[in-house]
């Protein structure tokens, strides 16, 4: 099967809902006999994203968007968001030394999905952010 299957759900934000959309992935690429070594990428990449969603998505609309897009060949996975944005070109490379003796390890989200995909945007503007990660399966 080389058509398209689509797949979008709004989360809210309640414990652990990253889970259903995962199993929405699960599904899609069982259906479409995806490898197993790209789905588990497919799922680190897809909770980063919402759970970076979710953090810097505010609290007046507090939900995700998330959707698939997903062929023999390829996934479109598209993450927003309705925080109140920012300046993608601003984000600094986390420093590896620094950050194996500070109190505060995070700030890999960015750097792991950009290594991990075959493409990755960000576009982020007062009335959120959206990423949109693509990533090959064959």
């Amino acid at each position: 099967m080389s058509e398209a299957v689509t797949l979008k759900i709004e989360l809210p934000k309640i414990p652990d809902i990253e889970l259903v959309a995962i199993e929405g992935l699960e599904r899609l690429s069982r259906h479409l006999d995806i490898a197993e070594d790209k789905v588990g990428e497919a799922r680190l990449l897809v909770t980063e994203a919402i759970i970076n969603g979710f953090e810097h998505g505010g609290t007046k609309n507090p939900t995700v968007i998330v959707e698939f897009t997903m062929t023999t060949k390829e996934l479109i996975i598209f993450v927003r968001d309705h925080g109140k944005g920012f300046d993608p070109s601003i984000i600094e490379e986390p420093d590896v030394r620094k950050k194996i003796h500070a109190k505060d390890k995070r700030g890999w989200g960015i750097k792991v999905m950009k290594s991990m995909s075959d493409d990755f945007r960000i576009e982020s503007n007062s009335g959120g952010t959206k990423i949109t990660i693509k990533k090959l399966l064959k």
